[in-house]
């Protein structure tokens, strides 16, 4: 592996390399080892399929791209489940969750017929499933969604929201679920 002057890296200044994954290519390999150690706060994003069932799932990949206009991001594979109901949908409840929210990160990261089995939600604005006992949602409309190879971009344009408990926050660290631990 060479820098950008052609030069090989240096393993001392960089690190060591990334253990060869005899599934996947070194790109990939280096890719998912890397995020893997990037801790992400979770969210999970609600709306309606066409039909009118509830469709969510969990998002590491919230974030927030303007405060005025107030616009939020997230991507997702345009491969999954809920892409469909994504793809046509006009709006979406953004939910940020807190270490309380385990069981619901992990109900909205299984199998897509069972997210909604529970008591765990209620219907919000629109009609749309809002999520009960979270730190904090937001509605928002759909302004974009960016096709980016199999995956999607979407930007949602935030109309409104409500505030629940304070909680630490829940992260994903290392294909677990966290909570921060002492300040540095």
């Amino acid at each position: 592996m060479q820098n950008s002057d052609g030069l090989p890296f240096s393993s001392a200044a960089v690190g060591a390399p990334v253990a060869a994954d005899p599934h996947a290519p070194d790109d990939l390999a280096a890719f998912k080892h890397a995020f893997r150690r990037h801790a992400a706060g979770v969210a999970a994003i609600t709306t309606l399929a066409a039909d009118g069932t509830p469709v969510g799932f969990t998002a590491t990949s919230l974030a927030s791209l303007s405060a005025v206009p107030p616009l939020a991001t997230f991507n997702m594979a345009r491969s999954a489940s809920s892409w469909t109901a994504i793809a046509a949908a006009e709006r979406v409840v953004i939910h940020m969750l807190g270490a309380h929210n385990r069981q619901i990160a992990e109900k909205l990261a299984g199998p897509h017929a069972d997210r909604f089995t529970g008591d765990h939600w209620r219907p919000g604005p629109y009609g749309l499933p809002v999520l009960s006992g979270v730190t904090s949602w937001m509605i928002g409309r759909i302004v974009d969604r960016v096709s980016v190879h199999n995956n999607a971009v979407v930007v949602v344009q935030i109309e409104g929201g409500g505030t629940g408990t304070d909680d630490a926050a829940l992260l994903y660290h290392e294909r677990t679920y966290r909570i921060p631990g002492a300040a540095v």
